[in-house]
């Protein structure tokens, strides 16, 4: 993994887990508007770091949690975790020793898939992510719903650090079809699990909701994936800081 911060190591952290086909820098228009009161923790997936074999979720947690105990995080204040990121945190969040006080998933990829689905998946989404950077970002329309230029650089980076045998060992460990992992009741109190409305994932929104009885579902009406961070990263970046600030008493939506 690789990994970029912002912000003073003394300050609360908030670890970002990034969507799929693009590197951690994608979170720093967020992050920016944060820098001043958190620390902001922005990894970089093994998948997308040209020269290095991702191996399993288990390893890249183990990475992350190294990387926190050399800037002396003891505890984070919020994990925001964006599309397939979500898989990840989810392994983060239901093995580490370290303290999370908020949670905030923006889309979700909580897909239940299986091996062989997996499998046949791999080839077409190494292309796709591939072609992000062949076409310097031109394909990007075809892939997602908009084509922003501010977000095109990281998948373009993505795209030109990423191997074939790192998109099938990525794909291998996530999104399995195995029931959700559990969540503690108080953790789930102060976690969010947020949708779009037109967004394809949020046909995964029910059977998230019956797993985590006691989260918070907002869903941003007539919003389609990651849609308020790509384009409002101000005000997403606000919505985080009330979320740590007022917890459960902030009005989402």
């Amino acid at each position: 993994m690789k990994f970029e911060t912002l912000g003073r190591r003394e300050d609360p952290a908030i670890l970002f887990f990034h969507a799929m086909g693009v590197t951690g820098a994608s979170s720093e228009p967020v992050a920016k508007h944060l820098q001043e009161r958190y620390f902001c923790i922005l990894p970089t997936s093994t998948v997308y770091c040209a020269g290095q074999k991702y191996i399993s979720k288990a390893d890249e947690v183990r990475q992350i949690e190294k990387f926190l105990r050399e800037q002396k995080v003891k505890q984070i204040a919020m994990v925001v975790a964006s599309s397939i990121g979500a898989d990840l945190a989810m392994e983060f969040l239901t093995t580490t020793r370290y303290p999370v006080e908020h949670i905030f998933f923006d889309g979700g990829q909580f897909a239940q898939i299986s091996k062989g689905t997996r499998r046949i998946m791999t080839p077409f989404l190494y292309l796709a992510i591939k072609s992000l950077y062949w076409s310097k970002g031109k394909t990007l329309k075809k892939i997602m719903w908009c084509d922003n230029d501010d977000i095109k650089p990281y998948f373009i980076a993505a795209g030109k650090a990423l191997t074939y045998g790192n998109m099938r060992r990525q794909m291998a460990d996530s999104l399995e079809d195995v029931p959700f992992p559990p969540l503690l009741e108080e953790l789930q109190k102060h976690t969010c699990f947020e949708f779009g409305s037109i967004e394809d994932h949020y046909k995964y929104r029910d059977a998230v909701k019956k797993a985590y009885p006691h989260a918070r579902f907002p869903v941003w009406e007539e919003q389609n994936h990651m849609q308020y961070q790509i384009t409002d990263p101000k005000g997403f970046a606000d919505m985080l800081a009330a979320l740590i600030e007022q917890g459960e008493q902030y009005v989402l939506g």
